[in-house]
């Protein structure tokens, strides 16, 4: 048995549930792991909101670390007593132990401790396809990217500066601008106390940027736009502020031809090469001293719902935990 947080309907942090769950044997493609740590994500206010509707009841949770108990039929990259670490589909993570199909559960080297296993990999595989696999990016390019003091924020000022890529972040907070600043931001706008589309286009000379990497949505989406030089491209990845609402796309065309794209990280993962690739890439960041994952939070599994809490009101900085 394995305690488990689901939620049985849609709605606040006060949904979750505390069960023990049977978690069985691995079947065909599949492996056992012990939870170390578990990480937190927006998608996963996304999921328990039904933004992203789910079938009820379900576990939650999309990453975590640990050790693997026992491995199924066909799995030849992982073995008991391997360490681990995932973000995946199905939801389930917020668990001392679960069954997960194999082919996106990772190694994690030694030299990374199952907390920063738990906060890196779907904050960490996401900044990975967005500077590699989304649109190309060089050294020189500038890129805007919102909510830069988060916990994907940070691991994206941290790449762009190991790149030699100009990143100007957004924050809400002046405190939340020096923290991105920290990590390899080359400027953080305070989005709360001015103009900051009109910033950024101060900050490239009347150009703008080449691509701006926008997890806010609706609240940021005309400003983004704005903020693009002509062909740039904008990357929608997140609707931390609510979804953006239909618009005409004859827009892209009369703010300088410029292209859009809405990708997921799961798109990129489901296959298990591409998968295991994106893993070694961001283990080889980390491991080299290029990207340190910044824990802010650390919280108790019963206490999901105040980590929740704390995600949803823009309370957390860097990553936040539960502790297994």
């Amino acid at each position: 048995m394995a305690l488990t947080a689901i939620i049985e309907e849609h709605g606040g942090p006060e949904q979750f549930k505390l069960v023990d769950l049977d978690v069985g044997e691995p079947g065909n493609g599949e492996v056992r792991i012990a939870h170390k740590a578990v990480g937190l994500n927006f998608i996963d206010v996304y999921q328990r909101t039904g933004l992203y509707p789910m079938q009820l009841p379900h576990p939650m949770g999309m990453e975590a670390a640990g050790v693997i108990e026992a491995v199924g039929e066909g799995v030849t990259h992982l073995k008991a007593g391997d360490r681990a670490a995932y973000a995946s589909n199905p939801p389930g993570a917020y668990s001392e132990a679960r069954i997960m199909p194999a082919a996106q559960v990772c190694p994690l080297p030694d030299g990374i401790s199952f907390e920063e296993g738990a906060a890196m990999m779907l904050k960490g595989m996401t900044v990975e396809y967005l500077f590699h696999r989304t649109s190309p990016l060089k050294s020189g390019d500038t890129v805007l990217f919102h909510a830069a003091a988060g916990g994907v924020g940070l691991l994206a000022c941290q790449w762009a500066r190991s790149e030699g890529i100009t990143l100007i972040g957004t924050a809400g907070t002046d405190e939340k601008c020096q923290l991105a600043q920290d990590h390899g931001a080359a400027h953080c706008l305070n989005y709360r106390s001015g103009d900051w589309a009109t910033q950024v286009r101060d900050l490239t000379g009347g150009k703008g940027v080449d691509v701006v990497m926008d997890a806010v949505g609706k609240d940021t989406f005309e400003g983004s736009l704005d903020s693009l030089k002509p062909l740039g491209m904008m990357i929608s990845f997140g609707n931390a502020s609510g979804a953006v609402p239909p618009f005409d796309i004859g827009i892209l065309g009369k703010k300088g031809s410029l292209k859009m794209t809405r990708p997921t990280l799961f798109t990129h993962i489901s296959d298990h090469e591409t998968c295991q690739e994106m893993a070694k890439n961001l283990a080889t960041k980390v491991l080299l001293g290029d990207m340190k994952i910044n824990i802010g939070q650390r919280f108790a599994l019963s206490d999901v719902a105040k980590a929740h809490e704390a995600l949803e009101a823009r309370k957390t900085t860097g990553c936040t935990v539960l502790e297994i």
